[in-house]
């Protein structure tokens, strides 16, 4: 729901003409047509309508309307925002209705594959608002709440009735566990209770990704002693297993065999080490190491660690969307168990370049941690960091050079090709970074930055673009549409993280404002340059190279600054040029499977910009890299 648009009023805003044209009759079975997802402010589409007979009344028309339309593939919100629009009109209800009965209506959407999924499979996800905010006995462990059944709310009755069905129950906010816990393989379907705020951030990404799920909304987002439909959520949790019904197309498989590539089991089969030696041990020293061993051990054991395996799974969904989408399909695991090891492995090589890069990256930036434990240069010392980082990239060129018999000398000679012009161009951004950090001269400008984005970040998606599509065939046709798509995500992504520096982030533990207090060249820095009068240029200018003074008034002062050049208003406006951008490049892409594909990308990667210019408490935030 994060790009719904509307003017200010409750005029219902007409739906966009392109996806209006494509309409059948009655509702959509499919939407055609190029996409326009341009980010707004949705506060005022977030209404809850206030009585029950009417909330009941609207859920029924959604019932209605989603048994008209084709499942074959996950609602996109422009697609969704479409019908929902078409409904208030003709009931003669309020836009500000918008996003929750876009919500009701994707739960109607997939109560059939819900239902189809075996109670044991589900997760139930609560929020921790519905507790009585005084005297709760409940204490919060590293998931959520613990709850203590005291019946003193409903959080009780509803867990303990999900969980004498089977389902495994969270209490906490909609957050990245759920998403981990879904590609981890434990759970296949989703339950839960959230605000349209949380439902807004969180759960819409389950839903890009095809995974089936259903939500009741809080009837407010007070965040303190809220209430919700229980009779509604009730039945959510009570939905019976279906006889049959169609399967809608999911990323899940895929996101699930990218990561399944790197757990120590299939590590050690699709690269084997050949020095042999015990796994590393946590808190293993390398004086504990037998020393010809050593190398290969430490970059096999950070090979496996953490992160989000998305260039991985880049390159098995582009191979897999142009070979037929089978892996999308609801036997897509029993297809990609079937996966050629050459493909594995050509994957594979992605992550061992970007992991060779984060080694190197934490040493130039003397970072302290990545994955929640010490860097290796940290752990290891700094010569042998350098020596695992370049291990990774000959390891990264070894893994596909080796599957010439089956891949073809062609295929891997392009591959090979992409990903060196890749590694160039990543290490002259990243070299420019360095170079302006260490200059005396911190002025920027906004194209010298997006420049250094361009090189340092857009390779890495461009390299996993095409390798899976020269895995699956010729692709002289895609090498340059996936070469400007790859460098407006990769540039947009790289701004979004400029913006996520400044909420700071209790999860990955980084540092608020980090960038800046670590002199690296970020397109805010360059925008507040641009955008301030010459005094306060020279003041930016001071807070950042006058390390003595306290860095929370250091921080504090140059946010203030950022937001008197617009610096972070402009930021977001830059996103959305690269996005829309992106997006114009997917719209001619063919076929219809790789198309969809890269819509997906460009949501799930470019989710939710942050408030950048809320307030955050820098002193409470331990740095910490986790990407």
């Amino acid at each position: 729901m994060s790009t719904l648009s509307s003017p200010a009023s409750d005029t219902i805003a007409p739906a966009p003409a392109h996806l209006v044209d494509s309409l059948p009759p009655e509702f959509p079975p499919e939407l055609a047509g190029p996409r326009r997802s341009k980010r707004r402010n949705t506060s005022h589409l977030k209404a809850v309508p206030p009585s029950e007979e009417e909330r009941e009344a609207i859920r029924q028309k959604c019932v209605a309307i989603a048994a008209t339309l084709d499942k074959a593939n996950p609602l996109t919100v422009d697609q969704m925002e479409v019908v929902v629009r078409k409904l208030l009109t003709d009931n003669s209800l309020p836009e500000s209705y918008l996003g929750w009965v876009m919500v009701v209506l994707s739960s109607e959407f997939w109560r059939d594959q819900v239902a189809a999924t075996d109670p044991s499979r589900r997760l139930f996800l609560l929020p921790h608002c519905l507790k009585h905010a005084e005297g709760c006995p409940a204490d919060y462990d590293e998931y959520g709440l613990e709850c203590k059944t005291c019946g003193a709310c409903s959080i009780a009755d509803f867990r303990a009735e999900a969980e004498k069905m089977g389902y495994k129950v969270l209490v906490a906010e909609g957050s990245p566990i759920v998403l981990k816990i879904i590609v981890s393989g434990h759970v296949d379907a989703i339950v839960g209770v959230a605000c349209l705020n949380v439902l807004e951030k969180a759960i819409d990404k389950i839903l890009l990704a095809g995974i089936p799920c259903m939500a009741v909304p809080l009837l407010s987002s007070d965040c303190r002693n809220t209430s919700v439909d229980e009779p509604w959520v009730m039945d959510m949790i009570r939905v019976q297993p279906a006889a049959s019904t169609q399967q809608t197309s999911t990323y899940v498989h895929l996101l699930r065999a990218a990561a399944n590539l790197f757990k120590p089991d299939e590590l050690e089969r699709l690269v084997p080490r050949l020095r042999g030696g015990q796994r590393l041990q946590p808190g293993q020293q390398a004086a504990d190491i037998e020393p010809i061993a050593a190398t290969e051990l430490i970059a096999h054991d950070f090979l496996g660690k953490g992160g989000k395996y998305s260039r991985p799974f880049i390159t098995l969904a582009v191979h897999d969307a142009l070979t037929g989408a089978k892996g999308t399909l609801a036997s897509g695991a029993e297809h990609l168990a079937a996966l050629p090891d050459a493909v594995r492995r050509a994957a594979m090589s992605i992550e061992a370049f970007h992991k060779a890069s984060l080694v190197h990256d934490d040493i130039e930036d003397a970072d302290a941690f990545r994955y929640g434990e010490e860097t290796v240069h940290r752990r290891f010392g700094v010569p042998t960091a350098i020596n695992v980082g370049d291990y990774l990239i000959g390891l990264g060129y070894r893994l596909v050079a080796k599957e010439t018999a089956v891949l073809g000398g062609a295929a891997v000679a392009d591959i090979l090709n992409c990903l060196s012009d890749a590694h160039l161009r990543l290490s002259e951004g990243q070299g420019a970074e360095l170079l302006w950090r260490d200059a005396r001269d911190k002025r920027l400008k906004p194209i010298d930055a997006l420049k250094i984005y361009a090189l340092k970040t857009s390779p890495a998606f461009e390299a996993a673009l095409f390798s899976g599509c020269r895995l699956a065939g010729p692709a002289e046709a895609y090498a340059e549409p996936m070469k400007l798509f790859a460098r407006n995500l990769g540039v947009a992504f790289q701004i979004l993280n400029d913006l996520n520096d400044w909420d700071g982030d209790n999860h990955n533990k980084m540092s608020a404002g980090g960038d800046t207090l670590g002199g690296r060249p970020t397109v805010l820095w360059a925008l507040a340059l641009e955008g301030l009068n010459a005094a306060k240029q020279e003041e930016l200018l001071s807070l950042v190279t006058n390390e003595q003074a306290d860095p929370a008034h250091r921080l504090g002062r140059v946010r203030q600054l950022y937001n008197e050049a617009g610096a972070f208003e402009k930021a977001s406006r830059l996103i959305e040029k690269h996005r829309e951008r992106a997006e114009a490049i997917a719209d001619e892409i063919q076929p219809e499977e790789f198309r969809r594909l890269l819509y997906y990308l460009i949501d799930s990667v470019l989710d939710n910009p942050p408030a950048a210019a809320q307030p955050v408490n820098v002193l409470q935030i331990t740095p910490q890299k986790t990407s």
